[in-house]
């Protein structure tokens, strides 16, 4: 049957404006579900507008929309294309280049996210948030580069497909987990409209010696006392493990109804009636609560009135399910951005996460401690702690220094993870060799004799020449190398303030005390006896050399070459000794263990190994005599002679006392 030209266009109009209608329907209940908070419902209905031809003048706005939606639930790679979408359809909303660049932060792109932050900064140049993303992306790849001592392992036993985060240990014992988990088994198994997972359930996990891992996690408890059909999870306990703390979000046919915190008691295994902690007001949030060792602080999140921005770390004293009013943390902690998931240590250290101050990604996890005047100082845990990702959720091993678990949904996470961090002590080894400063060959039998700042004091023996010892850390040592007939030699080290580990090695000389050894480089102007100034730093060595060897009497040593008279030179050397003596005594040594003597050229240079290794036309055992050098040619005959002028020095005995 033949439809007539005019009922077409009817009917084609018809397609178009249910099409139409159906495009703007999908539009209202997506702003409608976004404007609630309940960003993945509002994802696939904005999805579906986004789709429809009609609607082409709103592309930029419902591109952006959605990759809000996706940015909430910090499913940032899919929010990193639809920001790119909406860049490209010509959004003009700056928070659209601000998201965009986080993105690109959370995905590792720092380079194009620094672009971004600076694009937005041109608009909004007085944005800290923006800032603080800047100077992110300027230390963010060191900070991958060069990550601290922390080693972080995934928890395989403790994950599911499903979300699995906040881990607290049941109390003082480190063998006994709670943690939050959405997967398949919760009570509900109702799925969240705001971030499209189950609603989540407290599971609970005990550490098999004998396996060496963790069991599979089951549900807290049987009779649903503490889970219910509602979201449950951020849980803490007292020190005993008898009282637990928890976060509910409440439900009632897919409206929140508010987040709360509930206290709850256990007895011979069971857990009681949870009670509600009357801390803030209906509609408020009272979420991530953490106790402290003694039970008498409580740490929460809320976005209560008398904040600073989004969520923040509130405090209340108390016990049990009383406490007073809360106090805020202060600026010090809290930002105009979210700060969650504390964590308060026995030693006073409070653990946060925050999306605001700089970081790596999404959620930092960051330290803080009190000065001496009792204001926080906060730093960022850095890499491996923290990610690209979202990282929180962190608790400690009781007694441990650093040891315990965290949650992320960094780079090959499933979804929300737990993962273990242990950091491993520091290492400091100190070793090293004894050598003969003559003849270079190692000096079986010497000892050397360690002192620290800490108390050490001790001799090690260096067996064939070698030496080890495993040093502590903030200590400053002093080791020094010693043995019968030769002078002694010392080194110092510090292992104050070092972050990372290190092996420090040394090697000792010490010169023989049976034959004269040279100073070097003691220069005089030609014909005269007046030190150098460049001469002054290998007497100031041998200053070091007595103090280091403080029962020695030694003999200062001057010598010429065979130019000009015996008489002359005799002189020269003596009043050339003499000003090196004369100098080593103005530096504090006393007079009476020091002899100046000048030999002018009635001692010739002996050649020793190392200078005929230096000039390959010289022999061990040569004596540099004057007849000896007048046969060698006119250059090497200068070399020969300068080799003579020489400043030596001699032990004469080693018992001296003041």
């Amino acid at each position: 049957m033949k439809i007539p030209a005019f009922n077409k266009i009817l009917l084609i109009l018809l397609v178009i404006l249910l099409g139409s209608c159906s495009a703007r329907k999908y539009m209202k209940s997506a702003a409608t579900s976004y404007e609630i908070g309940e960003y993945y419902s509002s994802i696939e209905k904005y999805r579906k507008a986004y789709r429809s031809p009609k609607l082409r003048k709103e592309k930029a706005d419902i591109a952006f929309r959605v990759a809000e939606s996706y940015y909430h639930i910090s499913d940032f790679a899919k929010a990193l294309v639809w920001y790119k979408n909406a860049i490209k359809q010509k959004n003009s909303e700056p928070l659209c280049m601000l998201h965009y660049a986080d993105c690109l932060k959370a995905t590792q792109k720092y380079e194009d996210a620094l672009v971004w932050y600076q694009t937005y900064l041109g608009v909004k140049p007085d944005d800290q948030y923006a800032k603080n993303g800047v100077e992110a992306c300027k230390e963010a790849q060191s900070w991958l580069d060069k990550p601290t001592r922390y080693m972080v392992t995934v928890v395989k036993e403790l994950n599911s497909k499903d979300n699995d985060y906040c881990p607290v240990f049941a109390g003082s014992r480190d063998n006994e987990v709670i943690l939050t988990s959405t997967r398949e088994i919760t009570t509900g198994r109702r799925k969240s409209n705001i971030t499209g997972t189950r609603y989540a359930d407290l599971f609970t996990s005990k550490f098999e010696i004998q396996k060496q891992k963790w069991e599979t996690p089951k549900l807290l408890e049987e009779n649903q006392v503490i889970n219910t059909t509602n979201d449950e999870g951020a849980a803490t306990l007292s020190d005993r493990g008898d009282l637990m703390i928890f976060t509910r979000c409440r439900y009632d046919k897919s409206k929140d109804l508010g987040t709360e915190l509930l206290v709850a008691n256990q007895s011979r295994g069971d857990w009681s009636e949870p009670t509600l902690l009357e801390l803030v007001g209906d509609s408020l949030i009272a979420a991530h609560p953490s106790l402290s060792s003694d039970g008498t602080t409580l740490y929460f999140v809320s976005d209560r009135p008398g904040g600073y921005g989004g969520k923040d770390i509130w405090m209340a004293k108390g016990k049990g399910n009383s406490f007073d009013k809360p106090v805020n943390l202060g600026p010090e902690i809290n930002t105009p951005g979210d700060e969650m998931f504390p964590c308060i240590r026995e030693n006073g250290e409070l653990y946060f996460s925050s999306n605001y101050l700089p970081g790596l990604g999404g959620l930092d996890i960051f330290k803080a401690a009190k000065d001496e005047k009792g204001k926080w100082e906060v730093e960022n845990m850095k890499a491996p702690i923290n990610s690209p990702g979202d990282d929180f959720g962190i608790t400690f091993s009781k007694g441990e220094i650093d040891k315990g678990l965290f949650s992320s949904n960094r780079k090959g996470s499933k979804s929300d993870d737990i993962y273990s961090f242990y950091l491993p002590p520091k290492i400091f080894n100190a070793s090293g060799e004894i050598f003969n400063k003559e003849t270079n060959q190692k000096i079986d039998g010497a000892m050397v004799r360690i002192i620290g700042t800490d108390g050490t004091n001790l001799k090690v023996r260096a067996n064939g020449g070698r030496f080890q010892y495993k040093l502590k850390p903030e200590t400053e040592y002093v080791l020094a190398a010693f043995k019968d007939g030769y002078l002694n030699d010392k080194a110092r080290l510090s292992t104050i303030g070092l972050e990372d580990s290190k092996d420090y090695k040394f090697i000792f000389k010490l010169a023989p005390t049976d034959q004269p050894i040279k100073i070097n480089n003691i220069n005089y102007a030609f014909g005269s006896y007046e030190i150098t100034e460049g001469s002054k730093a290998s007497l100031d060595s041998l200053v070091q050399l007595l103090i280091l060897n403080p029962t020695i009497k030694i003999e200062l040593m001057a010598h010429t070459d065979f130019v000009g008279s015996d008489q002359f030179n005799s002189e020269l050397s003596q009043k050339r000794a003499q000003s090196a003596v004369d100098y080593i005594i103005s530096k504090g040594i006393t007079a009476s263990r020091l002899v100046a003597k000048g030999y002018g050229e009635t001692w010739p240079k002996k050649v020793t190994r190392e200078i005929a290794k230096q000039y390959d036309w010289l022999k061990r055992g040569d004596e540099l005599t004057e007849e000896f050098i007048l046969k060698l040619p006119p250059d090497q005959q200068e070399i020969a002679k300068a080799i003579n002028r020489r400043t030596e020095f001699r032990v004469l005995s080693n018992d001296f006392h003041e």
